[in-house]
């Protein structure tokens, strides 16, 4: 790697730090029905406002030991690891493909952050973020970015109709939903990123990342049954990115 190439890592590993910060605040905030654009940021617990020394991703966390400064209470975790994980992003888009190639990956992977954060939270994928999701994903597409938008576009229709039809289908079968609405949305975005081609690997790494999930809790002792939730959003975004990763690698 180049020297120009090498600020790539670095450069989006910090961005998705600092970006990684406010998917934590939404996360945490907006299915409360909490703001995240208005007023200043303040402990959650005692409701205390942060100065800039306490707002620096992942060292304020760890210097504070997890608790603010004011009151003691413990911090809540989602934001060290959220800011962690939207670090990587960066970092592995940079190494991957450095360049305006490598920070359209990161943008993909930060709102799959922020999408998948979600649907684990609060079993929830905001129509905003799908939708912010599928024109980010048609104007990298339309900027010249692999694949084609061509493929994007059936990737998009494909993506959506796929799991309207299964959810659809399921909902007939067994007279109840099977499905969140906004799953066949965020594969519909997905394929707007990734194509059509791309979509049977995503589909078949989240049943896998489902099925290892579903192990997990059974051999912990928690019940799991035919009816168990989970938050399949989440899955489509963990097997999303790796999917775009793959791609790049494939084409260098």
């Amino acid at each position: 790697m180049s020297g120009a190439a090498a600020w790539w890592p670095l450069a989006l590993g910090v961005l998705g730090a600092i970006l990684g910060s406010f998917v934590a605040a939404l996360v945490i905030r907006w299915p409360q029905g909490r703001s995240i654009v208005h007023g200043r940021s303040a402990c959650d617990d005692c409701g205390a406002t942060l100065g800039a020394a306490d707002l620096i991703p992942l060292l304020s966390f760890a210097v504070q030991r997890g608790r603010c400064r004011r009151c003691g209470a413990r911090i809540d975790p989602r934001h060290w690891w959220i800011e962690l994980a939207a670090l990587a992003i960066g970092v592995v888009a940079g190494v991957a493909a450095p360049g305006w190639t490598g920070l359209a990956g990161a943008i993909f992977g930060w709102l799959l952050l922020a999408l998948a954060a979600l649907d684990v939270a609060a079993f929830w994928l905001p129509d905003r973020l799908t939708a912010l999701l599928a024109v980010a994903g048609l104007a990298s597409g339309a900027a010249g970015f692999d694949p084609p938008l061509a493929d994007r576009l059936i990737g998009g229709v494909a993506g959506y109709g796929m799991l309207a039809a299964i959810a659809i289908g399921y909902r007939a079968w067994r007279g109840r939903d099977g499905m969140g609405g906004g799953d066949p949305k965020l594969l519909g975005g997905i394929g707007l990123w990734l194509g059509w081609r791309m979509l049977p690997a995503v589909l078949v790494i989240a049943s896998l990342v489902g099925l290892g999930v579903a192990l997990f809790a059974h051999l912990s002792g928690r019940r799991v049954a035919a009816d168990t939730a989970l938050p399949f959003g989440a899955l489509l975004a963990v097997a999303a990115y790796p999917a775009w990763l793959a791609m790049i690698v494939l084409a260098a």
